[in-house]
């Protein structure tokens, strides 16, 4: 490189030395992690492996996702009509939902399973019909109805929709007045400039914390196993009763949960990526496109590097 007046500049790039050095930090943390993780015999690798696909894993981990999915429909559905419920101007509706909010988010999951899960004791007949005349549309006994799982897809989504609320009413109020107004102006009723305007545009907000939510539930329904629930770690807690092999179930358990939690991660990114579409000249590039700019970032400086150093020697 020359300047105007003609006299040679060298070009001497930033040297990046706390970078080289926290590389270097995690290269060595992770050879060391490898090194113990394949070889401490004590993992006992070949139990885990054996009991990874076994009939009583899988038919856990699906009673898992059963557990997850229902929970989550009900917090999604329940925590967005408490979100609307929460910005109505009518009293009688948002101190209810602020109420319920309150309620759920202030007492422990774990003591809202216990809950539910001995309700009868509390109430043995449950009935739905009209207060104070003891005139009773549906009337069912509650020992029968709130089994094992059903009190655990019951309160974990009586518990999520207390978060999704607040998801939801984060989302909703995001979007700008003016878009109401503007929708307004064009005649539309409240119901449909919610559904039409607000919602969509919304969905950029709340996506992001209801895949975490979602994953968050996963891991949750672990607490199941405490009301008699054969989920995932109530399977595995079950056959280390037997075989005293308490660490490599553990272990089994905790991988089935990390494949599950991955693929819903990657389903989180590729949807947050589709409704990010509206909001970005270009969407986020993809894991696989990242990794491809990655390969040739460095097989780029390799052959800078090298053309440098043929120069050199030339």
């Amino acid at each position: 490189m020359t300047t105007n007046g003609g006299d040679a500049v060298k070009v001497v790039p930033v040297r990046h030395v706390g970078r080289w050095i926290g590389a270097v930090v995690m290269v060595v943390l992770a050879v060391m992690l490898l090194h113990t993780l394949l070889f401490t015999s004590r993992f006992t690798w070949s139990i885990v492996f054996h009991y990874f696909g076994t009939s009583e894993i899988i038919q856990g981990v699906v009673k898992t996702l059963e557990l997850t999915v229902l929970a989550m429909i009900i917090g999604i559905a329940l925590g967005v009509a408490i979100a609307i419920m929460r910005l109505s101007p009518n009293r009688l509706l948002s101190a209810p939902a602020w109420a319920y909010t309150w309620f759920f988010r202030g007492t422990p999951v774990y003591v809202q399973l216990l809950f539910w899960f001995n309700i009868a004791a509390l109430f043995p007949q449950l009935s739905i019909g009209i207060p104070f005349v003891h005139a009773a549309f549906l009337r069912f006994n509650a020992g029968n109805f709130f089994t094992p799982f059903n009190a655990a897809f019951i309160g974990l989504g009586l518990n999520e929709a207390a978060y999704m609320s607040e998801i939801a009413r984060s989302g909703l109020i995001s979007v700008d007045e003016g878009q109401i107004e503007a929708a307004s102006s064009l005649g539309m009723r409240r119901s449909q400039t919610l559904r039409l305007v607000v919602l969509p545009q919304a969905m950029r907000v709340i996506i992001p914390p209801t895949g975490n939510e979602v994953i968050s539930m996963l891991k949750t329904t672990s607490l199941a196993s405490a009301i008699s629930v054969i989920e995932t770690l109530g399977a595995a807690q079950n056959i280390y009763a037997a075989n005293y092999e308490v660490m490599p179930l553990l272990i089994t358990a905790s991988l089935w949960y990390l494949v599950v939690t991955t693929v819903l991660s990657i389903g989180q990114f590729y949807l947050e990526r589709h409704f990010a579409k509206g909001a970005h000249r270009t969407p986020p590039p993809t894991p696989i496109a990242r990794l491809k700019a990655d390969v040739r970032g460095i097989a780029g400086k390799f052959r800078t590097r090298r053309g440098v150093v043929a120069e050199v020697v030339a």
